[in-house]
C-alpha cells in the first residue's frame, strides 16, 4: 500500500466490494455487540450480542455464515474499536479463522456518532453499527500485531515500564523518610539512590546509629555493603549532620523497620531490571536490522527495544511518514480563506510510540554531533524554537529507521549531514 494518505484511503475504499458483508464489533469486557451492513451501507440481519470466550466466538462466526448466505455475499470484512486489551483475543481467534480483520480509531467513532440519527445518544449497539459504516467509507487501518521477538520486547518493555514506575515510588518514600528523620542526610548526599547513600540507610538506620560511632566505624560499616571505601569527607559530614539532627525521635525501631522494607523492595526493582536489561539484549540479537539501528550514536538497546515494542518491524512501512503517522506527528492547519491557522503536530496516534521518539531525539541531540549540528542549524540558520526543532528531527529520526531497516544500511554521517 502507498504511504500517502489520500491514495491510502482510496486503496481502502476500492477493497470494500458489493460481495462484502461489513460486520462492526463494539468490544467490551465481557459481551460484543456486533452489526451488518452491506457495501451502501443498507443493515442486512438484527443485531447480535455475543460473550468474550470460546462459545461466544462461534456464535458471531454461524451468524456472519447465515447472513452471507441470506444476503448473497462472499466475503466479510470485520471492523473493531480496540479498545484496551479486550479485543485482542478475538483479533487472533479471527486470525485464525482467517477472516479479514480491520481497526478504527476510538475518537474517530465518538465522532461519527451523529452521522445516522443526528443525535449524542451513545449505546454498543448504536456503536457497532458506526463502526461498520466507517469500514464501509474506508476509515480504518489494517490490523498488525507483534509476533515473534517484536511480541516479546512488547511484553518485556511493559513490564519494564511498570517496575520502573514502582522503583520511582519507592524512591519517593524513602526521601519521605528521611525528611522526617533525618532531614539533614539530603545535605551530605545529594542523591539519595548512590551506593554510598543506600549503604549508610542499611546500615546505620537512623541518625541516633550514627551519633556515638566514629570517622573509622563509619567506613568500616560502608566497607561490609561496598567494593571501595566511602570518602572520609563525607563520613565526617554525615556524623556532623547527625549530631545536630532534628529529624523525629518517635517510633525509632518502627521507623527503622519501615525504611528496611523500603530498602528490599528497592533492591528487588533493581535486580528485576537488571533480569530485563539481560533478556532485551538477548532478543534484540536475533532481529536483522538491530544491527544496522545500533549505529546510530545515542540509539542504546532500551530505546531500541521501545521503539520496536510500539511500532514492531519498521521494514513493513513503506516510508518513514507512514511511522510518524503511526506516532501522531503528523502534520494539522486549520486554515480558512485569507485565514492561515498555526501547524501544529496532531497526536491523533500512539502515545508511548511518540513518547519514545521524543526521548530518543532528545538523547541524540546531546550526544550525536550530526543531530546536535543539525539542532543548532534549525534554531540558529532557520530561526526554529527548540522544540519545533526536536519535533522536525523526530522526522528524520523516522525516515532513518524505516530506511535503515528496509536497505540493512548502517548510519551514514554525510547523509545526515547533507540535511543540514
Amino acid at each position: 500500500m502507498k504511504f500517502k494518505q489520500s491514495a491510502q484511503q482510496n486503496q481502502r475504499i476500492e477493497r470494500i466490494t458489493p460481495h462484502h458483508l461489513i460486520v462492526g464489533i463494539d468490544i467490551a469486557k465481557f459481551t460484543h455487540v456486533a452489526r451488518a451492513t452491506d457495501y451502501r451501507g443498507i443493515e442486512r440481519g438484527a443485531y447480535l450480542s455475543f460473550s468474550n470466550d470460546q462459545e461466544g466466538f462461534e456464535k458471531l462466526f454461524q451468524w456472519m455464515q447465515a447472513l452471507k448466505i441470506q444476503f448473497h455475499k462472499t466475503d466479510v470484512i470485520l471492523g473493531v474499536e480496540p479498545t484496551g486489551h479486550y479485543w485482542f483475543n478475538l483479533a487472533l481467534w479471527l486470525q485464525e479463522k482467517q477472516l479479514e480483520l480491520v481497526l478504527v480509531n476510538p475518537f474517530q467513532v465518538k465522532r461519527n456518532k451523529e452521522n445516522r440519527d443526528n443525535s449524542p445518544t451513545k449505546n454498543d449497539v448504536k456503536d457497532a453499527l458506526v463502526i461498520a459504516d466507517m469500514v464501509k467509507n474506508g476509515y480504518y487501518s489494517d490490523l498488525y500485531l507483534h509476533t515473534g521477538p517484536f511480541q516479546a520486547l512488547r511484553q518485556l518493555v511493559t513490564t519494564r515500564d511498570y517496575i520502573s514506575k514502582q522503583a520511582s515510588s519507592i524512591v519517593n518514600q524513602i526521601y519521605r523518610w528521611t525528611d522526617i528523620y533525618f532531614p539533614e542526610f539530603q545535605q551530605v548526599f545529594k542523591d539519595i539512590t548512590s551506593k554510598t547513600a543506600l549503604a549508610t540507610l542499611a546500615e546505620f538506620a537512623h541518625p541516633s546509629d550514627l551519633c556515638t560511632l566514629t570517622v573509622q566505624e563509619v567506613i568500616v560499616g560502608w566497607k561490609k555493603r561496598l567494593k571501595r571505601a566511602g570518602s572520609h569527607k563525607v563520613a565526617v559530614a554525615l556524623l556532623h549532620a547527625a549530631q545536630r539532627t532534628v529529624g523525629s525521635p518517635e517510633s525509632v525501631k518502627e521507623a527503622k523497620l519501615s525504611l528496611s522494607m523500603l530498602l528490599q523492595q528497592l533492591q528487588l526493582f533493581h535486580d528485576q531490571m537488571e533480569l530485563l536489561k539481560e533478556k532485551i539484549h538477548h532478543i534484540l540479537q536475533t532481529i536483522p536490522a538491530t544491527k544496522s539501528l545500533r549505529s546510530i550514536k545515542g540509539i542504546h538497546d532500551i530505546t531500541l527495544a521501545a521503539l520496536y515494542s510500539e511500532a514492531g518491524d519498521f521494514s513493513r512501512f513503506a516510508h518513514g511518514n507512514q511511522l510518524l503517522r503511526l506516532a501522531g506527528l503528523h502534520l494539522s492547519e486549520n486554515s480558512s480563506g485569507i485565514y492561515k491557522g498555526q501547524v501544529k503536530i496532531t497526536k491523533r496516534g500512539r502515545p508511548g510510540l511518540r513518547k519514545i521518539l521524543f526521548i530518543a531525539v532528545f538523547q541524540m541531540v546531546s550526544v550525536n554531533p550530526e543531530f546536535r549540528a543539525l539542532h543548532q542549524h534549525n534554531k540558529r540558520v532557520k530561526h526554529m524554537t527548540g522544540m519545533k526543532s526536536i519535533m522536525k528531527l523526530c522526522g528524520k529520526l523516522a525516515r532513518m529507521l524505516v530506511a535503515m531497516s528496509k536497505n540493512g544500511s548502517d548510519y551514514d554521517v554525510c547523509k545526515v549531514n547533507s540535511a543540514a
